[in-house]
């Protein structure tokens, strides 16, 4: 601990080097690639420990706050200011800039941007190579080279990632994930410093849909408990309107408590602070830079006439998206749609059960596999377009799978209740997917990640038993938290690394259960009280899957849930035509598809849907008063400073003159 400025900065092991075992002993006695790495670690001012571990040998990296301080001065990042201004930031005018809300300088993301600038900047100063070796082999260091780069193009260096704190993993353990007398609440901020942005926004969304479950599920269940009988058909369409009022108004107000929360945490939510962090390429555990757009100009410059034609450029590439968009639609029409109609038409006039079961495992096989060669597709892609942000480049991946698992999670809903207008059926699948699919896909998500680690645990440890003969089995243990960390699996995506994290499938499935119920509420009100259990224990088992099973995540900066708010809006307004559908299915039992009063109101019913979601977008502020009030204080704050500085010089200036 570091006290400073009356604040006590913790300087604990936040990063691991992983380094791999020399399998030959250099007998000319030079110096190892992992002691010169220690040795230029500890010169750029980091605190460092090895350990040397069965398969791998370990770097522990933590930095003093003076070290941090130095790489964001020279990494120029931009920091709120007690004036109200974001100013770039300066070591020697440190007092200057708001702390966190748990009283630290720089946030996760922050800290660790800076530790890979302070890594990946050790180069050599020298004006001539230096000659390394490793197992018996040399190679030069050239001057002005990274050497954490080098040593990763050689497969010395595998991987730079992030360590567990822990005392905060454990805090966060009993208080948050174990934490089971109380389902509702969550220590967001407590999540956000010890995550980062991306993280604590998921949980904080988590958290708020959950919450707000308790109401339609409270009317789903009266529904399903209290016999209305004439009402009934009354008492739907009642039902419909209400969760769909209902699910704008939580779309209205999560955006107020996003704009809260990054109030408090003292983030710029412009879209422009995104571009400041880097993501991590998890192959080679090195960091990359998002693609950038073309050349930059200053503010009030023109082009010059041998510059790139600008406008050109920009419409170039759009082209190049709507392109790749027009492909991944026609794939979807053209391949995915008949299939998934052709096998929601055999499941329906199927026979027997075992042909039903067979059916599916064919279905399951064929469909895993299209998605995966279509998420590979969409990569590649997307590696052809220009984004401003890491962020950005996400959100269009994620828009294209998301197009791949909507067709597949509910065209064969959609089969059943408008082809066949078998609400019986409809309501059977529903409880399968709400109940032993969600169910079974949690327990996958927890178990497969475990069984990875116990079985990497197992080959480590099995391994050095077979080159040490005369060892005990007692002897052979993980005894080093370090490499019990890099055992673990990464938090990734599962239909590829590129989506940069797991939040991807932890959003993907609200995604998913929020579209089943509101596109069939009409057929089986009682899916949110389902959902609304489900949601309890998913807090507790996503924040018990990030604490005690994976590795820590690289931190992200995320000004809200990106493309995942607006695929939400979009379910609303598909769920508006659904179950419209539906009324008409239970309304017209003949099928005779005639306009008549009770259907002519269910068309009137659904244009007045769409018209009060498009007023209650913007009837409902999407920031709270005390979050305006605070963005006109720092104006006015910024606004007299530079009032000041402007009349300094001024007066500086003539008294020059004079």
């Amino acid at each position: 601990m570091v006290e400073m400025n009356g604040h006590m900065e913790q300087t604990g092991f936040e990063v691991g080097v992983v380094v791999s075992k020399e399998n030959t002993e250099d007998e000319t006695n030079a110096i190892s690639c992992m002691q010169v790495l220690v040795s230029e670690l500890e010169k750029a001012g980091l605190i460092v420990e090895s350990v040397y571990g069965m398969s791998d040998d370990f770097i522990k990296l933590a930095a003093p706050v003076e070290s941090l301080g130095r790489a964001a001065t020279e990494l120029k990042l931009k920091k709120p200011t007690y004036v109200g201004m974001d100013l770039q930031f300066e070591w020697d005018q440190v007092a200057a800039f708001v702390r966190q809300p748990d009283g630290s300088l720089f946030s996760w993301c922050e800290r660790f941007q800076c530790f890979h600038h302070l890594v990946y900047g050790i180069v050599n100063r020298t004006q001539s190579p230096i000659t390394l070796r490793y197992d018996g082999k040399a190679f030069e260091w050239k001057s002005g080279e990274s050497l954490l780069k080098k040593l990763e193009t050689k497969g010395i260096v595998k991987r730079v990632f992030p360590l567990h704190d822990e005392a905060k993993r454990k805090w966060l353990l009993r208080n948050w994930a174990l934490n089971w007398l109380d389902f509702s609440w969550q220590p967001i901020d407590e999540v956000y410093s010890y995550y980062g942005t991306k993280i604590g926004t998921y949980f904080a969304f988590l958290g708020m849909y959950t919450k707000w479950l308790s109401c339609p599920a409270a009317f789903g269940l009266t529904m399903h408990l209290v016999d209305f009988g004439s009402w009934q058909l009354l008492a739907l369409p009642i039902f419909f309107i209400f969760t769909i009022l209902w699910a704008a108004l939580f779309l209205q107000f999560w955006k107020r408590k996003n704009a809260g929360l990054l109030t408090r945490w003292q983030i710029s939510y412009s879209g422009e602070s995104e571009t400041v962090y880097k993501a991590v390429d998890t192959d080679r555990g090195s960091f990359f830079q998002p693609h950038e757009d073309a050349k930059q100009l200053r503010p009030g410059e023109k082009p010059k006439e041998g510059d790139k034609n600008f406008q050109s450029e920009e419409w170039f590439w759009r082209l190049m998206r709507f392109r790749n968009d027009v492909m991944v639609v026609m794939g979807i029409i053209c391949l995915q749609l008949p299939f998934e109609l052709a096998y929601a038409h055999y499941y329906e006039f199927a026979g027997s059960d075992i042909t039903k079961f067979g059916l599916t495992a064919i279905y399951l096989l064929i469909i895993q596999y299209y998605t995966r060669v279509c998420g590979k597709i969409s990569v590649k892609l997307i590696k052809h377009e220009h984004y401003k942000s890491v962020e950005s480049r996400a959100d269009s991946l994620v828009y294209k799978v998301f197009g791949l698992y909507f067709m597949q999670s509910y065209i064969g809903l959609f089969y059943h209740a408008i082809q066949y207008r078998n609400i019986a059926s409809l309501r059977q699948v529903l409880i399968q997917r709400l109940i032993v699919s969600q169910v079974f896909e949690n327990l996958l998500e927890n178990s497969i990640p475990y069984l990875k680690y116990s079985y990497k645990k197992y080959k480590a440890v099995h391994k050095k038993k077979g080159e040490s003969a005369v060892s005990t089995r007692k002897s052979l243990q993980l005894v080093f938290r370090v490499e019990k960390e890099y055992l673990k699996p990464s938090y990734c995506a599962s239909v590829g690394e590129e989506l940069e994290d797991g939040l991807f499938d932890d959003f993907l499935e609200l995604a998913l259960q929020f579209g089943l119920i509101m596109m069939f509420s009409c057929a089986f009100p009682l899916a949110f009280a389902f959902a609304g259990v489900n949601n309890l224990t998913e807090i507790r088992i996503d924040a018990l899957k990030l604490l005690a099973i994976l590795k820590r995540p690289i931190p992200r900066a995320a000004a809200s849930i990106g493309a995942w708010l607006n695929i939400f809006q979009f379910l609303i307004v598909m769920s508006i035509c659904t179950n419209c559908i539906l009324l008409v299915c239970l309304y017209d039992e003949e099928g005779k598809w005639t306009i008549e009063p009770g259907l002519a109101a269910i068309l009137i019913v659904e244009h007045l849907l769409l018209l009060l979601k498009f007023v209650f977008s913007h009837l409902v502020p999407e920031e709270p008063a005390w979050v305006r009030a605070n963005r006109v204080k720092n104006a006015a704050q910024a606004r007299d400073m530079c009032s000041k500085q402007l009349r300094s010089l001024y007066s500086m200036e003539k008294r020059r003159d004079e």
